[in-house]
């Protein structure tokens, strides 16, 4: 379990973050954070089923793929739905998806415009690749890239300031999970990851809350355990803006995502959508994901 104790040590944590001296007031909030009592489910954050497909999918695949997904969510119109290929695919993806409600995003970005950074992509050549969205501190830049939250923070930036949407992933490790550090985990990534952010441009992000311990290895967080994690972030969230802004926001789950548990996750009143991994590389499977149906 993530609260008592955790819970405190979080607002602790997230009010020396903001600078904001006592925490006194902080800590009589907890039980609002700790059950969302104070919250109505916002009816209007419409959900939002996004494929991450990784390092995967040559030119050809991707197109032939991505045509495939949009005949079989055709009818789909109550939903967002984002496709997420390698850098060369963006451009003829987007041009395959024009006039669909399938947009199309990139997996990365630097956050510098232009200039001598050899391998890098800016947000504003994504953007005119025909690029909607963006995947900023997905786990595997993080762990395996060695990006830290100053980065995303940046790319952040760099994604709005380009008119890009960006999803921010957080997520924590088995290890930290285990060792009971999960909420000051996410309540770090999120506080950084946002800040210098303002109240206007949160409206432009999405938060995916992916477990790194279920990325890729068929484990799944129970729904019960995903909606923990995040309303804990939506609290956070609404401790650093304010109430429309934590009521607004759209939470994603990532995390071995699959046809057959779909629908009870987003039964689930803080999940507000998914990030998907390779059952998004598969059109049946992926439009059933998109298809959901809340329990």
């Amino acid at each position: 379990m993530l609260w008592g104790a955790q819970i405190a040590n979080m607002l602790l944590r997230l009010t020396r973050l903001r600078g904001e001296g006592a925490p006194s007031t902080q800590i009589l909030r907890i039980t609002r954070i700790k059950r969302h009592k104070s919250f109505v489910r916002n009816k209007m954050r419409k959900p939002f089923l996004a494929g991450n497909w990784k390092m995967n999918l040559d030119l050809r695949q991707a197109k032939s793929l991505s045509e495939d997904i949009r005949e079989a969510v055709s009818g789909v119109t109550d939903r967002d739905i984002a496709l997420f290929p390698t850098f060369i695919s963006i451009a003829s993806m987007a041009e395959a998806m024009d006039g669909s409600h399938v947009k199309v995003g990139g997996q990365n970005i630097y956050f510098e415009n232009e200039g001598a950074f050899t391998g890098e992509i800016s947000a504003q050549i994504l953007r005119s690749a025909g690029a909607t969205y963006v995947i900023l501190g997905h786990s595997e830049r993080r762990h395996i890239m060695g990006e830290d939250n100053a980065t995303v923070n940046r790319k952040m930036k760099a994604a709005l300031g380009a008119g890009l949407s960006p999803i921010l992933c957080v997520g924590e490790t088995l290890q930290e999970r285990e060792g009971g550090t999960t909420a000051d985990v996410i309540t770090c990534q999120v506080t950084e990851g946002l800040q210098g952010i303002t109240k206007e441009n949160m409206a432009h992000c999405t938060i995916a809350y992916e477990p790194v311990w279920a990325i890729g290895t068929g484990k799944t967080a129970t729904p019960e355990m995903a909606q923990e994690t995040h309303a804990l972030i939506r609290g956070v969230v609404l401790e650093l803006f304010d109430r429309s802004v934590a009521e607004d926001l759209r939470i994603q789950y990532g995390g071995s995502v699959k046809p057959e548990n779909v629908d009870q996750l987003m039964s689930m009143e803080d999940i507000d959508g998914a990030l998907v991994g390779g059952a998004s590389m598969n059109a049946e499977s992926f439009a059933r994901i998109v298809k959901f149906e809340q329990k």
